[in-house]
């Protein structure tokens, strides 16, 4: 029986085919936590008397909360608020009290969550991951079925290690041909996003294909599969390949037989004559450096375009929001704030990305630029590499790993009005501060933007004497 990957790690991972009057049942390989989703969901279990059923299965992490500055003289951490602190300790004592794997603060593997999984080689091909994160996405650049659950989801796979789950639909994302220079993974996503729109992707699980696709890293991938849920689809996918093993090899949570666990892996990937229920093709020769210009994901150009005319009056009240016109020129936008970081864009290829821009220039007047490294292990090997001080001469601000910008729950956030360049994945009214309007770029659009003051295009800058 011929079927496509995500119909093959389905099948793996079903304890119970969907019935007439309920959905199916699936097996949960890796459950992953953090401080913010979880504490509800705890409470329940206690509530019910209910122990976790697979502690060995669940890895939590402490990353939305937790201050990207460092603890003060008295030793302790500048908490925005006492409930970011709370939270914080409660899943401390939840997990001790689970014995749930905590990657706690001084931890060197801790990080953001979707960060962490991939690093400690957890997240692997043919498994079923979930989190209380929209973004957990990100791990089905491995070959993985991973999405996000609402809390009570989170209670019911503590409890069972299992999920109701409605079959979703397959939709096949082509990308005919290969990029062209300067090009990027956040660039091809947005595309997509801008393609298929914020709904789009709805009730569809999105694989990736294509020669593009197969020339990106895995850094790359979890970035084209982290904003699949922008487009509204429950997961994207990438079939593991030889840069998936190779990423993957020597890590820490793989399995003992490593060989006979890629030869398995090898059999996940949709077969040639596979059935998808819908399918779209991009011309990945024509895709640029993109940027939003409006409050939404699907609201995206090539930076060298301009903003279109708005399609209906939520798109209209969207530009007013923003500051800009139908006609503009994307690059005109004035910035006042650059953000590089993110479970989007934090991993050590972005921050190289973002080195190679600003090395040698500054941070334009006037514009604050703030670099968060996704986890302690990426921020180790940009401090190893000298990433922290090409930032540092260039004056941007280097923190301390956590999700900082992209929700803005840690206090790292814009001021009410102020243009935010960020390298995250989502451009909400209010997503990065009250009243602040945010523009999505890839990690090197986000520092040609620090530098010049104004969206910028970053082919502008490579190569060029800085």
């Amino acid at each position: 029986m011929t079927g496509t990957l995500f119909e093959k790690v389905w099948d793996r991972n079903l304890v119970r085919p969907e019935q007439s009057d309920s959905p199916a049942i699936l097996h949960i390989g890796l459950h992953l936590v953090h401080e913010v989703t979880s504490p509800q969901a705890f409470q329940v279990l206690k509530e019910r008397g209910l122990k976790v059923r697979r502690p060995d299965l669940t890895l939590a992490t402490l990353d939305h909360s937790v201050p990207t500055l460092r603890a003060g003289a008295d030793g302790r951490l500048p908490y925005v608020t006492a409930q970011a602190e709370k939270q914080v300790e409660t899943l401390r004592a939840n997990a001790r009290e689970a014995g749930i794997e905590l990657l706690d603060l001084g931890d060197e593997r801790r990080g953001i969550v979707h960060l962490v999984g991939p690093e400690l080689g957890r997240t692997q091909p043919g498994l079923t991951i979930v989190c209380g994160d929209s973004h957990t996405s990100t791990h089905g650049a491995f070959g993985a079925l991973a999405f996000g659950i609402g809390t009570t989801e989170v209670g019911h796979v503590l409890a069972t290690q299992c999920l109701f789950q409605s079959k979703p639909k397959t939709m096949r994302v082509f990308f005919d041909g290969p990029v062209t220079p300067g090009v990027t993974a956040k660039d091809m996503a947005l595309a997509v996003i801008a393609k298929l729109g914020m709904e789009g992707g709805t009730g569809y699980v999105l694989e990736y294909q294509g020669e593009a696709v197969r020339a990106l890293s895995m850094e790359g991938r979890m970035t084209l599969c982290n904003l699949s849920i922008e487009a509204g689809a429950r997961a994207g996918m990438v079939a593991p390949d030889e840069t998936t093993f190779d990423y993957l090899r020597g890590r820490p949570g793989v399995p003992d037989d490593f060989d006979a666990a890629v030869a398995d892996w090898h059999a996940l990937r949709s077969d040639d004559d596979a059935t998808f229920d819908a399918e779209i093709v991009i011309d990945a020769g024509a895709i640029t450096p993109m940027v939003t210009f409006g409050v939404s994901p699907d609201e995206a150009g090539g930076i060298g375009g301009s903003v279109p005319a708005p399609a209906n009056d939520s798109q209209a009240a969207g530009l007013r929001y923003m500051g800009v016109t139908a006609g503009q020129n994307l690059s005109s936008m004035k910035v006042d704030r650059v953000f590089v970081g993110s479970c989007t864009n934090g991993r050590i290829e972005d921050l190289r990305a973002a080195a190679a821009i600003l090395r040698g220039r500054k941070v334009a007047d006037g514009v604050t630029a703030l670099i968060v490294p996704g986890s302690e292990g990426v921020k180790r090997q940009a401090e190893a590499e000298g990433l922290h001080e090409v930032f540092l001469a260039a004056g941007a601000e280097w923190r301390e790993p956590g999700c900082s910008m992209c929700i803005a729950m840690n206090g790292d956030k814009g001021a009410p009005g102020e243009v935010v360049v960020s390298t995250s994945n989502r451009n909400f009214r209010g997503r990065q501060g009250e009243g602040v309007r945010t523009v999505l770029a890839s990690p090197a659009t986000a520092a040609a933007s620090a530098v010049a003051g104004f969206v910028a295009d970053p082919r502008d800058y490579v190569g060029a004497a800085a």
